[in-house]
């Protein structure tokens, strides 16, 4: 994402992942978001973004919720993309356990190379990671309490069965700040096409909200 020109980019690797493989993955998003809250700290005076796409929405808004209770740390935009708000109705999660379920799911949203599913080795090494996703996102409740404070762009697809558009608008009774909804066409991994509108939607989004 061409970005770097504008802002410091910084993604989150989260145990379990890429170089990250020999960790343990991390099944509690409340986990996680204390431990990236912790090692994100202040701003120091500059605009904050925080952006999750899928599960890592769910972790940009308990990140955003730490921050918020400390002087001056909330982000000055949240922007989640194809995920269900805290306050709408999860699926069942009856089949998480069942590698074979799980399987069959990653399948049929796509954004997972065939080639790691289909080869035994290399699907023995993302196992543990998709457990830990599925495990943390089954297991999730959100933050109670107030509502965040800072703008809430939210991001769906039209074609997507893992965060119907209804339930990604959801997000705006999650903020008492302003809200905005995009919608995209494709699936749940929609961005993958899109990553220089999504760029120029995050300049946008960040020049409105400091200006």
């Amino acid at each position: 994402m061409e970005l770097a020109h504008d802002a410091d980019v910084l993604a989150v690797q989260y145990p379990g992942r890429q170089d990250r493989y020999r960790e343990p993955a991390v099944a509690d998003l409340h986990r996680l978001a204390d431990l990236i809250a912790g090692v994100l700290g202040g701003s120091g005076g500059r605009p904050r973004v925080l952006l999750g796409h899928s599960m890592g929405a769910s972790l940009a808004y308990e990140v955003a919720a730490r921050l918020s209770r400390t002087p001056g740390g909330g982000p000055d935009l949240l922007i989640v993309s194809a995920r269900r708000a805290p306050s709408a109705p999860e699926p069942g999660w009856g089949w998480v356990g069942d590698d074979t379920a799980l399987l069959r799911r990653v399948r049929a949203l796509g954004g997972t190379d065939a080639a790691f599913l289909d080869d035994p080795e290399l699907r023995e090494l993302v196992l543990p990671a998709l457990r830990g996703d599925y495990g943390a996102l089954a297991s999730y409740r959100g933050t109670p309490g107030r509502p965040l404070s800072c703008p809430v762009l939210a991001l769906a697809a039209d074609g997507d069965p893992e965060a119907p558009v209804r339930e990604v608008e959801a997000w705006q009774g999650h903020t008492s700040g302003d809200f905005r909804l995009r919608v995209f066409e494709g699936g749940h991994f929609y961005l993958g096409s899109r990553v220089e509108e999504l760029a120029d939607l995050i300049r946008g989004s960040v020049t409105a909200t400091s200006g």
